[in-house]
């Protein structure tokens, strides 16, 4: 079995998602750690690998004028219109 690369020693992604919502005063419920991660590989291979940071900065930008219930499909519209982008 491999190992989930985001808890390495040093590099445990739920901890550090914990921590910077905590330190934010973000809701962690609202941070779906592998949603994001999806979207944001279907950004880097079918937009370009620079493209993520920006485009999830973007996304959370949109996101911080939603509705939590609509967060979902925001992320849905941004991975649809990367997947059709050429």
């Amino acid at each position: 079995m491999t190992e989930d690369p985001r808890r390495a020693p040093g590099a445990d992604l739920p901890r550090w998602i914990d921590d910077l919502c905590a330190a934010l005063d973000v809701d962690r419920s609202l941070v779906d750690i592998d949603r994001v991660l999806d979207l944001s590989s279907t950004v880097a291979h079918q937009v370009a690998r620079p493209a993520v940071p920006v485009s999830m900065f973007v996304a959370g930008l949109a996101a911080a004028r939603l509705d939590p219930a609509q967060i979902g499909p925001l992320l849905a519209a941004i991975e649809e219109r990367a997947q059709q982008w050429t």
